[in-house]
């Protein structure tokens, strides 16, 4: 085999490079500013070239590949003067400590040609290759929660906190498992040792699917863990880095016994897998991907991916464990309301304290929903909308674009209501139609629709249909004139209007037009 390697940085991580790269037959050269590591090295390895020159190993033609084992902080400068150079990089994570530079490398490597690829080992290793697999043919069921911990007792370090050193690697598994990016993720920290350095962070995602992931990781524990838990519908797997037997399969069933759950405990299954060094199987990919030009698996794309959910977690550190949104140009939410997923919100909505949007509702663009209100599920909500404080708008409600809310108006979606008789087979749908306003403290009985640019007034009971245009108020509600689209109170003389705005109008009995 070809010796076109580099390996620059040979300490805590890189002298495992060194032997990888050496026993699959690649190493060429060995980079690192300590010349007594170097001796060690030659000492060991005689056969390869040692150098303290950055510089002598990018001018080498020989070498191809240059693998970068560096502290995370020269990572970006390194990775970037050696795809300039026209090598392919191998770097260990992260690609870089921001997104703004982790781009840049993604568009020099794809404007030169060259590999880029991360060291996200765990994708790499056979056991999780294996639960890669089982997750894939439905073998758990649907997903419904990850958590991983990574603990351990040092090594401690200053120029990243645990957050940077320790999460990419469960990130990275996460993400290949699920094939999605989360819509939002909370981060807390705990810092003991060192100011301003995270020594325990927890990490919360949530994804559009519907799961839920964290990630506890830790320097600062008394002991070695390394397991990541993926509960499905219908099995759970437990994966065991520090175990000889690294694959739990766990068959758990849950019965319904008077209508409370009970858990049926089941013996968990070692899953039989072909175990191999993932650094091993890591570096010969990298190797291969030099001779194929194939992308690598966990290229400067996937390197990305977990760089941003990287940034977004420290900007939930700094900001004390705040919610922050994965796509921020999308909507907003206060801190204190809840959006469950999955659920649809479009871009420049705006959702303001103590409201609750749950899974299955679909809301509009550049909406304003206040405070205390509540999106039940599969309700539909149009554009531009406007719904005011304390409106619950219930599962069977439409509203269509453009339409108000006014404050503490109330929805029903049953007729007939018995606390201890379940009618949710029997929701009415009521749709409020295009523009249409509804006073503050009206009601809307379930099944009675509202036309499109209709006004109901404050404290009105609608009990029936309310045409379109119509001006409607009182208990029971009726129909006490007509509006225009502006706003402006019509006033017919021969069943024809004309308002103020120049829109013309045609009334027939009960129904209201616009004239074109």
């Amino acid at each position: 085999m070809e010796k076109n390697i580099a390996v620059i940085g040979s300490g805590y991580w890189g002298k495992n490079l060194v032997r990888n790269f050496s026993e699959l037959g690649s190493l060429k050269t060995v980079g690192d500013l300590n010349e007594d590591v170097l001796h060690d090295f030659k000492d060991k390895y005689p056969e390869i070239h040692t150098t303290t020159s950055f510089k002598e190993v990018l001018n080498d033609p020989e070498i191809k590949g240059v693998v970068i084992a560096t502290p995370a902080v020269l990572h970006y400068n390194m990775v970037k003067e050696a795809l300039n150079n026209g090598k392919d990089v191998f770097v260990e994570k992260p690609l870089s400590l921001n997104v703004a530079d982790g781009k840049k490398l993604v568009e020099i490597a794809k404007n030169n040609g060259n590999i880029l690829m991360v060291g996200h080992i765990l994708q790499y290793h056979p056991a999780i290759l294996k639960l890669h697999e089982m997750v894939k043919k439905g073998n758990l069921g649907k997903i419904q929660y990850i958590y991983s911990n990574r603990l351990n007792l040092g090594k401690f370090r200053t120029e990243e906190n645990i957050l940077w050193s320790f999460a990419p690697h469960d990130i990275s598994v996460i993400l290949m498992l699920l094939n999605e990016m989360p819509i939002g993720l909370t981060s807390h920290a705990g810092t003991y040792l060192s100011d301003n350095v995270a020594d325990v962070t927890l990490t919360t995602m949530d994804f559009p699917s519907g799961v839920k992931a964290h990630i506890f990781v830790s320097w600062l524990h008394p002991y070695k863990e390394q397991k990541l838990v993926v509960v499905g519908s219908k099995k759970m797997v437990v994966f065991n880095d520090v175990s000889d037997e690294k694959l739990f399969l766990y068959p758990h069933e849950i019965e319904w016994v008077n209508r409370v759950p009970v858990p049926q405990m089941k013996d968990a299954i070692s899953v039989e897998i072909e175990m191999k060094e993932p650094l091993k199987e890591e570096c010969r990919h990298f190797i291969k991907c030099i001779e194929s030009r194939k992308e690598p698996k966990t290229n400067g794309i996937e390197g990305l991916r977990v760089l941003e959910i990287l940034q977004a977690s420290q900007e939930s550190l700094e900001k004390n464990g705040e919610k922050v949104l994965m796509k921020k140009e999308r909507y907003y939410v206060h801190p204190s309301s809840f959006v469950d997923q999955p659920c649809i919100i479009g871009k420049n909505t705006k959702i303001w304290h103590f409201s609750h949007v749950m899974a299955g509702a679909k809301i509009g663009n550049n909406c304003n929903i206040g405070q205390n209100a509540l999106i039940s599920p599969d309700v539909v909500i149009g554009n531009n909308v406007k719904i005011q404080n304390n409106v619950s708008v219930y599962t069977g409600i439409k509203v269509e674009d453009d339409a108000f809310l006014g404050p503490s108006m109330v929805f029903t979606n049953v007729i007939n209501p018995r606390s201890f008789i379940s009618r949710k087979n029997e929701f009415k749908e009521t749709i409020i139609g295009k523009g249409a306003s509804i006073g503050a403290n009206s009601t809307i009985i379930c099944g009675n629709n509202v036309g499109k640019y209709a006004f109901v007034g404050a404290g009105a009971v609608v009990t029936k249909e309310v045409p379109d245009y119509s001006l409607t108020y009182g208990n029971p509600a009726k129909i006490e004139g007509w509006i225009c689209k502006c706003g402006q109170k019509l006033n017919f003389t021969d069943n024809r209007a004309t308002c103020i705005c120049k829109r013309e109008y045609e009334k027939t009995g009960d129904q209201v037009r616009k004239i074109k």
